[in-house]
């Protein structure tokens, strides 16, 4: 199965986000992200993973366990397939708050 292009952020968080997402890999996750997107067509964007279910929503939380303020540009890269979300972050393009391990588990559940 191809992966969906998304052309957006919200495009990837309503439409190919969901398709993407990997309950049986969020087993045990509890976490409340924050990302930050910066740019043209950026915004703030709450991911909740609880019970091996996702929830996306516009706006911002006030006490996320992560927090990842990305580019637009950079962050459609990573969700598309084009750069790695460990060498975004290794290479400063990811500013991330928080539990690292965590981040690792978002990403094994098809988050990033």
């Amino acid at each position: 199965m191809k992966m969906m292009e998304a052309k957006t952020p919200k495009e990837f968080f309503e439409k190919a986000l969901p398709v993407r997402f990997k309950p049986d890999k969020a087993a045990g996750i509890d976490v409340i992200a924050q990302l930050n997107l910066t740019g043209l067509e950026g915004g703030d964007w709450v991911v909740i993973i609880k019970d091996q279910k996702l929830q996306v929503t516009e706006g911002t939380q006030s006490s996320p366990a992560l927090t990842l303020k990305i580019a637009v540009s950079d962050f459609m890269n990573i969700v598309n397939g084009k750069l790695s979300a460990e060498k975004a972050l290794f290479t400063g393009k990811i500013h991330f708050k928080g539990n690292i391990s965590l981040a690792l588990k978002l990403k094994d559940a098809g988050f990033l």
